[in-house]
């Protein structure tokens, strides 16, 4: 099925107009006629509609989105297939990607930033609460509105914590520059997983780089598994740098133990170190003696 504007889905979604495209699918905004309100519809792209696992994680997609309820993760009010079409049906967000509002402005304010990754900690601890691993947090995947707002946003490869897996064994999926060590590793993700990815985030916007930014996909990896990660600048006021830096030690362990803890320890007083955290902070700057192999890579764009 080719989607274009005006194209009516299951006799009731109006498509109006393309809002993004991604490995996966395409967003669009629509109207409801049924309830007349607007709504964003992702659909799968066409390249793929008869792929099976682009299918089955489009699927995935679904049940995990719909069965989590926080106002932080972007709700979902539908889903349906057909014989050549799958569509996925959630709230229009009236905002910008994070990675947009990087790119156009640069780094943020240290209150801005704190307030963002605490909203998008809560909304990982809702998600791990529910059993679902998010496995692809990066910017593009927080849509904030313009009064700062963040929503978590595209569950694509998720995983529900039930045993089920999409993945083949040592198969990596997620963005290489916001992976966890392990996942680069080909290792199950777990919560610790996505507080990691989230800790990039919040490095990138608080600085505008990326802690590891190689000049391959290949070498990005290494650089999250093998090289000490550098350390946020003086000027980054605490409890957000030690939390941060906690966030990016390579193993799952020295981690924050979650992400409500994450998002408890930069609510701290300003000034405050989270002094728990201190040995996860020591230990993502400290060199990495051993290196392991990674497995083989697959970069979703």
């Amino acid at each position: 099925m080719n989607y274009e504007t005006d194209l009516l889905l299951a006799d009731r979604y109006r498509l109006e107009h393309l809002i993004a495209v991604g490995g996966m699918g395409q967003v669009w905004q629509a109207l409801d006629e049924t309830l007349q309100r607007h709504v964003a519809v992702k659909v799968v792209r066409p390249s793929a509609s008869n792929h099976d696992t682009f299918l089955e994680r489009f699927r995935a997609e679904a049940r995990n989105c719909a069965a989590l309820q926080h106002p932080n993760i972007v709700t979902v009010y539908d889903f349906g297939e057909g014989n050549e079409s799958a569509y996925l049906v959630m709230e229009l967000i009236d905002g910008q990607p994070l990675s947009t509002i990087l790119h156009e402005g640069g780094p943020l304010e240290a209150a801005e930033a704190r307030d963002l990754l605490y909203q998008a900690a809560m909304a990982l601890q809702a998600a791990h609460d529910g059993g679902v691993i998010h496995r692809d947090v990066k910017p593009a995947n927080i849509v904030v509105d313009g009064d700062g707002y963040a929503r978590l946003t595209d569950f694509g490869i998720s995983k529900a914590d039930d045993g089920s897996e999409l993945t083949q064994t040592g198969e990596v999926l997620g963005t290489a520059h916001y992976l966890s060590p392990e996942q680069l590793q080909g290792q199950p993700a777990g919560p610790a997983s996505d507080i990691y990815s989230l800790a990039v985030v919040g490095y990138e916007v608080l600085t505008g780089v990326r802690p590891f930014q190689g000049e391959s996909v290949v070498t990005t990896a290494l650089a999250h598994v093998g090289q000490p990660a550098p350390q946020l600048p003086d000027s980054v006021p605490e409890p957000l740098r030690t939390t941060v830096m906690a966030g990016l030690a390579k193993l799952p362990e020295h981690r924050p133990v979650s992400a409500a803890a994450f998002a408890e320890a930069l609510m701290l007083p300003i000034g405050t170190v989270p002094e728990h955290l201190i040995p996860g902070a020591e230990s993502a700057v400290s060199p990495v003696v051993t290196v392991p192999g990674l497995a083989g890579l697959t970069a979703a764009p």
